[in-house]
């Protein structure tokens, strides 16, 4: 077991403990005395963040952790214990939870990687904005772009296989200062404070950046932890524009219609 990861939540703004321990079976998170399965199944709200819940308890924020859970490996053999219903949010990234996981030791054999047999695409409207995401046959790519008007930002994009998500981590959730009054009377970003993130303000950022395309890289995290939720790794082209937890949701759960879930994990 590791020693515990404490901080604040940041949505709830409360503070909890997460312990990470190897114990044979599926990837699951422990909170409130239930046992919560990390896959798309109990996915229950993607409101500015993926929650899991079974058995009337929840756990928000589980995206940076299952980030550092696929993009080092981990698909089995791990328990997220956690004393509250919200991971804390930390430096705002994944790094501390990978430098937590690499305590572990090496991960378990990895499942066999999803096949894609066939394209799916999904489109969250017909209209200017609209999330689209596409998850197609051939090279294991994942393609992640974005576009916002903010000019610190504008247009950025990445474009990586799984052996570059681990130089994805430290990438820090960003938001905005216009934005933050409305989504705390919302009961959100309660936890928001300096260092747990990106603040943009009119002016530019609350601090210097990890890197020039540290939005778009913070994005594609947040699409390696969703994409998590599948159990494997998808042997298949992702591509995400404009992406978001609900789009990154509804996307697999589209992709599970049409490739149901194998009978048998294959030998590795």
């Amino acid at each position: 077991m590791t020693r515990p990861l404490e901080g604040l939540g940041i949505h709830g703004g409360r503070r909890s403990r997460v312990w990470l321990h190897r114990e044979p079976g599926a990837l699951r998170f422990r909170t409130g005395g239930a046992t919560i399965a990390a896959d798309v199944a109990h996915v229950v709200d993607t409101e500015r963040c993926t929650v899991l819940g079974a058995d009337g308890a929840r756990v928000a924020v589980v995206e940076h952790v299952l980030a550092a859970c696929h993009a080092l490996g981990f698909w089995s053999d791990l328990v997220i214990e956690v004393d509250g219903d919200e991971l804390p949010i930390l430096d705002g990234s994944a790094a501390p939870w990978s430098e937590a996981l690499a305590a572990l030791g090496p991960p378990p054999p990895p499942p066999a990687p999803w096949p894609v047999s066939r394209a799916v695409r999904w489109r969250s409207a017909a209209s200017p904005g609209a999330s689209e995401i596409d998850i197609l046959p051939g090279e294991a790519l994942l393609e992640v772009s974005i576009d916002f008007e903010h000019p610190a930002i504008g247009q950025q994009r990445w474009r990586g296989r799984r052996a570059d998500y681990p130089a994805l981590l430290p990438a820090r959730t960003f938001g905005f200062a216009r934005e933050l009054a409305a989504l705390q009377a919302r009961g959100l970003a309660e936890g928001a404070r300096p260092g747990s993130g990106i603040l943009f303000t009119d002016e530019g950022t609350s601090g210097p950046l990890r890197t020039p395309d540290e939005p778009v890289r913070h994005k594609a995290v947040d699409a390696v932890g969703d994409l998590a939720l599948l159990g494997r790794p998808l042997g298949g082209r992702v591509r995400i524009h404009r992406g978001s937890h609900r789009a990154h949701v509804e996307a697999m759960r589209h992709f599970l219609a049409h490739h149901p879930p194998l009978p048998h994990d294959p030998p590795t």
